[in-house]
């Protein structure tokens, strides 16, 4: 039986920090996963590569006053706790502003990474300032997105597995946390077929054989639930955010089963929080699908016109680019399956970015002569090819011809006279620098800021402008996402049993943690923190595992 100091279950950007981290401090450390080599890495591949740094270079140099009070404001009011089990979640998150506004980006930084100088301004929140959301521009994207994140701690993972450092196992699927004398001594489980499947694709469950391995220590890195429909909808707060839609679209591989959370469950580890979860309403099918189900967020401005599924506008604060949650509590309590957003040319060339390392190939390949095109007078290329064969993207000249077809594929369900007079309404805001109407308010609010007005937000028009044509129309899906609650660990990263005591020899990190604490972020999320979280909590396991 192979014996390890460490193994490390998942092999995604957490896994890869906390084995990093435990092998630079001499122990010998396994990481396995039920995936193939192909997909090391895991989630994190797939996305933007946005990070939360409070009061960065980045933001000074576009005139950005931040603070670690002002964002200490920000996370608290998103996150809402109030539950007596969110004692550790709680001492996570003040942990991980700390880190945000202190040594996060130095340590990036010297591992070679860099940002895009415009900070993004995501998740504004759009209500009190006590209440949800970023007060500034904290939404740091790496360059190179995910891959660009993921690339240091690969690089150090490889080389320490040539060196004898670290081994990988890959199709390994873990069934079982071994247990000898209350301690967790190993795991056990299956050997999966090899499978050369592309990266994020649905590979095959054939069996090989069995294994088992000890270890002194584990840590449980498996991420969230995000790929289990079945899981999020069982899991899903009712009474919070109404009835899940009937069919909702996946923003994660397959593979993000939430496996390792009832199997660490059985080993003694104990889940809160599970009712806390974070799914974008903004997700459109995928002309090109890698994974099943496959969903693309859009990342908006704030300009497009946003109705339910009946055509009725969304009251503030479900503004695009808002307030995610918020917003799917409103079509939650609406029933409205789905939502759309109208706009026109000059919105979408501005304003729509596509969530995802694949969707941004100007960001993934450090290509600045591509990203100069985004400047352009044309959308950028993913988006021109969701305009053109996306299936829920429709572009037409008039009102009567975008609505027309907007029933033939949303159900017969929207009234032209009905849309027409709420456009009409909006515009007649739009033609001054004054307005009673709260988005109208926030798109002449975000302009004063430098980095909206250069490349996220459309100069104020109207609608209905034929010169600013055509007019588009995008049904949006809900779209699984993120795990907001998870194991219980304290500020160790040991999982905690249902007496709020450690159990031996287990750790968590990662989406699978809540990454960290069973639930940092609480009810809501500030973006850019789902990947600093897994950084953090990753860097935190591999720092006091054994220690």
């Amino acid at each position: 039986m192979e014996r390890y100091d460490v193994i490390v279950v998942g092999a995604g950007l957490a896994g890869l920090v906390a084995a990093t981290e435990a092998a630079e401090r001499g122990f010998s450390v396994c990481v396995v996963d039920q995936e193939g080599e192909q997909n090391l890495g895991g989630q994190a591949f797939w996305s933007l590569g946005g990070l939360f740094f409070v009061d960065s270079p980045e933001q000074r140099r576009m005139r950005v006053r931040d603070s670690l009070d002002l964002a200490r404001q920000d996370w608290f009011g998103s996150a809402g706790f109030d539950r007596p089990e969110d004692h550790w979640p709680r001492r996570w998150a003040e942990a991980y502003l700390d880190f945000a506004a202190g040594e996060k980006r130095e340590w990036l930084h010297r591992m070679g990474m860099r940002w895009f100088p415009v900070v993004g301004w995501a998740e504004r929140g759009g209500s009190l300032a006590d209440g949800h959301g970023n007060s500034v521009p904290r939404f740091h994207v790496t360059w190179g997105t995910g891959p660009g994140v993921l690339a240091p701690f690969v690089k150090k993972a490889e080389e320490m597995a040539a060196s004898g450092r670290l081994t990988f196992r890959f199709r390994h699927q873990v069934d079982r946390l071994e247990t000898t004398d209350g301690r967790i001594t190993g795991i056990s489980g299956v050997v999966l077929a090899a499978d050369p499947v592309l990266r994020g694709q649905k590979s095959s469950r054939e069996l090989k054989g069995d294994f088992r391995f000890s270890a002194s220590a584990i840590i449980v890195s498996s991420g969230g639930i995000g790929g289990n429909q079945e899981l999020v909808r069982r899991n899903w707060p009712v009474e919070r955010l109404g009835r899940p839609p009937e069919n909702m679209v996946c923003g994660v591989p397959a593979h993000v089963d939430g496996r390792m959370i009832g199997i660490t469950e059985m080993a003694g580890g104990t889940v809160i929080n599970r009712d806390r979860m974070w799914h974008y309403t903004e997700g459109v099918k995928n002309h090109d699908p890698i994974w099943p189900n496959h969903g693309i967020r859009i990342l908006p401005g704030p300009s497009s016109f946003w109705c339910d599924a009946d055509g009725n506008r969304l009251d503030a604060p479900a503004m695009p680019g808002f307030d995610t949650l918020g917003t799917l509590k409103m079509l939650g309590e609406r029933g409205s399956s789905h939502s759309w957003f109208i706009l026109t040319k000059a919105i979408i060339k501005k304003e729509f970015a596509l969530s995802g390392s694949e969707q941004n190939p100007d960001l993934t390949g450090k290509d600045v002569r591509l990203l100069l095109k985004r400047l352009g007078k044309e959308p950028p290329g993913p988006v021109r090819a969701f305009m053109e064969r996306g299936e829920d993207f429709v572009v037409r000249d008039t009102l009567e011809e975008l609505v027309a077809e907007m029933n033939a594929i949303g159900g017969d369900r929207l009234n032209i006279d009905h849309i027409r007079r709420q456009i009409e309404a909006r515009d007649r805001e739009i033609e001054n620098g004054f307005s009673k109407d709260a988005q109208v308010t926030a798109i002449h609010g975000a302009r004063r800021y430098l980095g909206d007005r250069l490349m996220r937000t459309a100069k104020p028009h109207r609608l209905l402008d034929p010169a600013m044509g055509p007019l588009i129309a995008v049904r949006l899906h809900v779209l699984t996402r993120k795990t907001l609650g998870g194991l219980h660990t304290d500020l160790e990263a040991r999982v905690l049993d249902a007496t709020g005591q450690p159990v031996p020899g287990l750790h968590a990190a990662g989406e699978v943690a809540g990454f960290g604490g069973g639930g940092m972020h609480g009810y809501n999320a500030l973006e850019g923190t789902f990947l600093g979280g897994c950084l953090f909590s990753g860097r935190v396991a591999g720092r006091k595992v054994l220690g």
